[in-house]
């Protein structure tokens, strides 16, 4: 349908187009050739997205996974309703079992929302029973058989792949001067999760001073590999080192088999993603939650 609509209009129309960001979902411009970013159609990709990523998340040294009637939930330094299957009638009710069981144990609780998950109420739920909403993000992917955008590098900028221990201290201090967090609390779990090759970092060096961190999510048996925890210290930003951090990570997940990245993007990295030829889903939002 959007080919027949542009054919023969010429190479000066499609680069208007692309530059006006007006291609529809799903679309992209290449030079100056109009294709489908990816193979497969939104409500498909959801579908296993869900099933791999939400229903088959695998254990992990750190949590555990927990699979109710109705549930999917992890237990540990993550305490989350990943996925859920309610309607109407039962949602209010599982909403209150789940307060219930996560008080008993005395740990926080996590709710995340996608925007396609039923009942379509659900947030009104979440928030009659007390959770507040962190910032809505957007669930992104990018098909492998795709190649990104090249980007170069910046001449004193090195970049290198953590497999060991000690350098997760280098992620940690990205991550305090970029988003002003401290997330070595983790560091045990990520310690004892490179050995078996389920995640690795990447880091940016500006000779041994560490400016932009990024994790990936290599989770066993299934097509999607994760991007989490992107980004780049103030001041050196806008040079290109997210783009880079992100190629690098396709180019691992690529070269280990897997067919898609997904990325839950924040606002500021959105624009960025887009121009990169990742699609959006839906929205998903963390709602939180803290025993009395």
């Amino acid at each position: 349908m959007f080919k027949r609509r542009f054919a023969g209009s010429g190479y000066g129309l499609l680069n208007r187009v692309a530059r006006a960001d007006i291609l529809p979902l799903g679309w992209r411009c290449d030079g100056n050739r109009i294709r489908r970013a990816v193979s497969l159609d939104k409500q498909e990709l959801l579908h296993r997205f869900d099933e791999q990523v939400r229903r088959g998340l695998p254990a992990e040294p750190g949590f555990r996974v927990e699979h109710t009637s109705r549930v999917v939930r992890v237990i540990g330094l993550w305490n989350c309703v990943l996925y859920a299957a309610l309607d109407a009638d039962n949602v209010d009710d599982e909403i209150r079992a789940q307060q219930d069981y996560f008080q008993r144990i005395g740990r926080r609780l996590e709710w995340k929302v996608y925007g396609h998950d039923q009942p379509s109420n659900l947030p009104e739920c979440l928030e009659r029973a007390g959770f507040a909403p962190g910032d809505e993000e957007t669930l992104m992917v990018f098909e492998l058989s795709d190649e990104l955008p090249p980007v170069a590098l910046p001449a004193d900028i090195s970049l290198r792949r953590i497999d060991d221990a000690e350098r997760l201290n280098d992620v940690n201090a990205v991550g305090r001067r970029a988003f002003g967090i401290d997330f070595s609390a983790l560091n045990a779990e990520f310690a004892a999760r490179l050995p078996l090759g389920t995640l690795c970092f990447y880091v940016a060096y500006n000779a041994t001073d560490p400016v932009g961190a990024a994790r990936l999510e290599l989770p066993p048996g299934g097509e999607f590999a994760g991007l989490y925890g992107g980004g780049t210290v103030p001041t050196h930003r806008r040079r290109g080192i997210y783009r880079c951090l992100v190629a690098a990570r396709a180019s691992e997940a690529r070269s280990r088999g897997y067919r898609y990245l997904n990325v839950e993007a924040q606002r500021p990295s959105r624009p960025i993603l887009d121009r990169l030829g990742f699609v959006a889903l839906t929205s998903v939002r963390a709602w939180e939650w803290t025993p009395p």
